[in-house]
């Protein structure tokens, strides 16, 4: 009884389980596939799926249902997280007509990151990653960052949150790879997903801890209005504009106000 929960609410659960399953899914699941992966009957699931369909949650298709933005929706609309987009874009607008690229920028979310803001290439031609877009944190430029810039503690819980979705770590290669991003600041490495791009990401720091990642996908060619180096640095200086838009207004002894975190 003591491992118990002291309120039960097992509608609640059912829901909240049927909602992380269809996260953590390739693609869409059907009913049977649902009810087969929770060890429940499907009796037991049919109504909670009529009425997440209802509430706009999930969406129901010929091949399944899935989940829909909703709850993305949710998250972006707490104030943090507002500012932190509302801050952060017109930097990435400068950032994309200087160099020609797009940029995204990507927090954590639980064992993964999540891109919640981006912008595309100018012109006719370029790549950009769409908002929502998510990947395993040790799995991405943007990830790694953000696990990079961490304490020593949060680091290591960030990697066991990793684990526990059955990811197969390095994780002494893993934290090589960290410390390294740590000493040059930022990483630049080739894209896990697409060949003739490489990506590009630094840390928006607080306080000394990467509050968000912002990463270009750089394409080399035509698009291209700079070099690798020279984009490298205008995506740091707007890592840098950004965290110091971000920084809490103080007043020292002297009534001088100054931003948190920075040299007066």
């Amino acid at each position: 009884m003591a491992d118990r929960s002291r309120y039960q609410a097992p509608a609640l659960k059912k829901g909240l389980e049927i909602l992380e399953l269809l996260a953590s899914a390739a693609g869409p699941l059907n009913m049977s596939d649902i009810s087969t992966a929770l060890g429940r009957s499907v009796s037991e699931i049919f109504r909670m799926l009529q009425v997440l369909e209802e509430l706009r949650y999930i969406a129901r298709g010929e091949d399944g249902y899935r989940l829909t933005n909703r709850l993305f929706a949710l998250g972006m609309g707490q104030p943090q997280v507002r500012d932190l987009v509302s801050t952060a874009l017109p930097v990435m607008h400068d950032v994309a007509r200087t160099t020609g690229q797009s940029c995204h920028m990507a927090v954590a979310s639980g064992a993964e990151m999540v891109v919640i803001a981006g912008v595309e290439a100018p012109g006719l031609s370029g790549f950009a990653v769409r908002v929502g877009y998510r990947r395993p944190l040790h799995r991405s430029a943007s990830g790694r960052v953000l696990l990079a810039f961490q304490s020593t503690e949060t680091r290591h819980a960030m990697i066991e949150e990793v684990r526990q979705t059955g990811a197969e770590i390095d994780e002494a290669a893993l934290i090589a790879q960290l410390d390294g991003l740590v000493a040059d600041k930022g990483g630049t490495t080739p894209s896990p997903v697409l060949t003739a791009i490489t990506d590009m990401s630094v840390p928006i720091l607080a306080s000394g801890v990467a509050r968000a990642a912002l990463t270009v996908p750089f394409v080399d060619g035509p698009v291209s209005r700079m070099t690798l180096i020279a984009s490298q640095e205008v995506l740091r200086n707007a890592a840098a504009r950004i965290a110091e838009q971000l920084a809490p207004v103080v007043r020292d002894g002297a009534g001088t106000e100054r931003q948190h975190g920075t040299e007066a």
